[in-house]
């Protein structure tokens, strides 16, 4: 597959048309095809573990869902690169609504980009397929008619990496990425922390894509911090376990993460990161089922396995497409009101279902990052510690502010 790294390029997916089945699977969906656009960042800071492979696993999915479900529909799938900007993500996606008749958006990644996806999708009335992102998407956001979220959100990865370590009496410190997803976290990390009866001694910020974090770093070692954690992700992830390295910073103190990523391991090297402990949703050698997506997905993208976020893209987009090929429909409220009646079933997610403030909830794991000794090939990178149910790491619905639990209870 090759990279499409301007905006506006277009992918057609192999369409498998029977004869007969066609026109009865388009009755209900405009114009006679389905379409999908992967919103991502195909040069920034995400793009490692979303951008191209995000293509790359949706095409999967679609490929899936035609030799099975999908038999005799057409699909099309998009893809652009959104930059991290706000502006540009939503100039692409209404052009994609109002040109290319888009059916679907996928991907999303970065916060504040989902968060205005998530208003554009029902001005648009559009299915929103998003990943991860904030917490808020399905809380207080919710727009549970078109909108699902899918494999990890701010709540959840904060939850699952504090229950897998934290401890009453134990001092935390916190090195930040100052912008909505970094400060998401943290505050509700600090809000966790304290109901285990844990305390949060301080917080060193730094912008996104920082490279240089050696005064954050420093400032987390002198505050003798039982445990210092990364609210970071992507580069910034990397360069903070690097700079904690340097500088020796798990010696004394032990070092979690919140957000890393298989590309943010590899990169750094076992060797700097060996014992790093963080929380994942998907790692592709957990079981049968990922190993053989991993395979899969890494014999077209070469570069390596899929993240969690390439997981999400494949899962909800197949997911999405198997909902359409029930309801023979494209109708953004159908095809997601179905998607909450089938039962979610794939290589990628365990115990999964789909909750109606449309967040996913599936089995979630804690690991540590292995040494170079137990490594046995170049990507056997995590040793899972604990499995974490999904009730246990997600959002509790009593919590949520979803406007459809609110209607609910009256």
């Amino acid at each position: 597959m090759k990279s499409n790294k301007k905006m506006g390029l277009t992918r057609t997916a192999l369409a498998l048309t029977v004869a007969g089945l066609a026109g009865a699977a388009g009755a209900q969906i405009s114009d006679n095809v389905v379409r999908i656009g992967v919103l991502t960042d195909m040069s920034g800071s995400f793009s490692q573990f979303s951008g191209q492979g995000s293509v790359v696993a949706a095409q999967l999915a679609i490929d899936d869902c035609l030799a099975n479900e999908c038999k005799g529909l057409k699909i099309e799938l998009l893809s652009a690169d959104h930059q991290n900007k706000t502006d540009l993500a939503l100039a692409k996606a209404r052009e994609w609504a109002d040109v290319n008749k888009v059916d679907a958006y996928a991907d999303m990644v970065n916060s504040a980009v989902a968060l205005a996806m998530q208003n554009l999708a029902v001005q648009k009335d559009k299915a929103a397929l998003f990943a991860g992102g904030p917490v808020r998407l399905t809380s207080e956001d919710c727009q549970p008619e078109r909108s699902v979220q899918w494999m990890w959100d701010t709540y959840s990865q904060t939850a699952a990496a504090v229950k897998g370590i934290a401890k009453p009496g134990q001092s935390w410190y916190f090195v930040t990425v100052d912008y909505a997803y970094g400060n998401a976290a943290a505050a509700e990390a600090r809000k966790q922390l304290e109901a285990l009866g844990a305390k949060v001694l301080g917080e060193a910020k730094h912008p996104l894509n920082s490279s240089d974090m050696s005064s954050q770093v420093i400032a987390a070692q002198q505050s003798k911090a039982d445990v210092v954690a990364f609210v970071n992700s992507g580069a910034d992830s990397a360069n903070a376990i690097k700079s904690a390295k340097e500088f020796q910073l798990g010696n004394a103190q032990s070092l979690a993460a919140f957000f890393p990523t298989v590309y943010e391991i590899k990169g750094v090297g076992l060797d700097q990161a060996k014992g790093l402990r963080f929380p994942e949703s998907f790692y592709w050698d957990i079981d049968d089922g990922t190993r053989r997506f991993g395979k899969r997905f890494m014999d077209v993208y070469k570069k390596g396995p899929p993240s969690l976020t390439h997981a999400g893209v494949y899962s909800s987009v197949y997911h999405y497409l198997k909902a359409v090929a029930a309801t023979k429909s494209d109708d953004a409220r159908t095809v997601v009101r179905k998607m909450h009646e089938i039962p979610i079933k794939d290589d990628v997610v365990r115990n999964a279902k789909l909750r109606a403030d449309g967040r996913m909830i599936h089995d979630y794991y804690y690991f540590r990052v292995k040494t170079p000794q137990e490594s046995k090939g170049p990507w056997d990178l995590y040793a899972l510690e604990k499995t974490l149910p999904g009730e246990e790491v997600f959002l509790p619905q009593k919590d949520s502010q979803c406007k459809v639990f609110k209607t609910a209870s009256r």
